[in-house]
């Protein structure tokens, strides 16, 4: 289980336009690293369309976000255009950072058990440290949540 003060797992995944990214490319600045179920779904939504909303604020943070799900590189790709989403999303299909986040969770809906992605945000500061986590996130007061521990 990842904790507060461990070092980041770093991850290579893909971008919405087939780049490949890289945690580690990004040493030197805050990192956002938040991981959602699924690109175009209600939460997940609102989620992203919030990040990109307050990006000027995460900015001048010096902080970056990424966003991580199960979603291809092609369903990333229509979720931006969409929703004009500002971030970056990187395609985790095999699950490698999800897995290594500690995200890949039993999950309960409607009397069903299945695997999936607890909604979940990890704060990598500038030597790739992890200094907040959330987990089980809730929408709707998280991005204020995160710029509180970013001004910390």
């Amino acid at each position: 289980m990842l904790d507060i003060g461990s070092k980041a797992p770093n991850f290579t995944l893909k971008n919405a336009n087939n780049e490949t990214i890289k945690l580690e490319e990004f040493k030197g600045k805050n990192v956002i690293v938040y991981f959602y179920p699924k690109d175009l779904t209600p939460g997940c939504t609102k989620q992203a369309i919030a990040f990109t909303e307050h990006e000027d604020e995460f900015s001048k943070r010096d902080t970056v976000i990424i966003g991580i799900s199960p979603d291809s590189t092609a369903s990333h790709e229509k979720f931006i255009k969409k929703h004009n989403l500002n971030l970056i999303l990187l395609a985790d299909e095999e699950k490698q950072a999800i897995e290594s986040y500690g995200v890949w969770k039993e999950k309960k809906m409607y009397g069903r058990t299945f695997m999936g992605v607890e909604r979940s945000t990890f704060l990598v500061d500038r030597t790739g440290t992890v200094q907040a986590i959330w987990r089980k996130v809730k929408v709707a007061k998280h991005i204020n949540e995160v710029l509180e521990e970013l001004d910390k």
